[in-house]
């Protein structure tokens, strides 16, 4: 396959091509996110709740008392109580989420599949930099030639995906909960615990 015939004449055609489908893929992954999980009342309540408990802990860190050590203890066992509250409904969040995770990742398998096919070990555009080794290995998967500034389609791909499908969250008001950040399904051991 080539280059479809309009871009086919400016000199980062293919370059242009694979970030055009890059944001293309974003907006249809967001689109199915959104089926799946933003418009729905559990996910709508789930994030209600960890908002809510999030600030709820955050004033509860911030109110600086000095009193009793028996005030404290109770304080630090709410504290504790809001914590765990807050862990748990964050990884609800996350398994709720994983549900359309698979069929994002479907599609993403997809398109990358289409674009591989098309642009296979054709050079997509070049970096400005030449890249330490495992960076090279990624950007030069699948080209010929030693020229370690050719930059292949999945490294363009990967790059724009990322950051397109972030920054369109954040656009459209896809983010995960303040209170979500750090937790999911496998969330970081508490210190408090051990």
């Amino acid at each position: 396959m080539a280059t479809p015939q309009f871009l086919s004449s400016f000199q980062y055609s293919d370059s242009l091509t694979v970030v055009a489908i890059s944001f293309c893929t974003a907006i249809v992954c967001e689109a199915i996110s959104w089926l799946l999980i933003y418009r729905t009342n559990s996910y709508k309540s789930l994030k209600s709740s960890i908002d809510k408990a999030a600030k709820k802990l955050e004033t509860m860190k911030t109110d600086q008392n000095p009193s009793k050590l028996s005030t404290k203890k109770s304080k630090t066992k709410k504290i504790d109580r809001v914590e765990t509250s807050l862990k748990e409904s964050s990884r609800d969040l996350s398994l709720f989420k994983f549900k359309s995770g698979a069929v994002v990742a479907l599609v993403l398998i997809v398109v990358f599949g289409f674009l591989n096919s098309l642009f296979e070990g054709k050079v997509v555009a070049k970096l400005p930099f030449k890249p330490i080794g495992i960076v090279m290995k990624m950007s030069h998967r699948g080209l010929k030639g030693d020229d370690s500034t050719d930059c292949s389609m999945g490294f363009l791909y990967f790059l724009f995906s990322i950051s397109i499908r972030t920054n369109l969250q954040k656009f459209l008001g896809f983010s995960p909960p303040r209170g979500a950040a750090g937790a999911g399904l496998f969330p970081i051991p508490d210190p408090k615990t051990n």
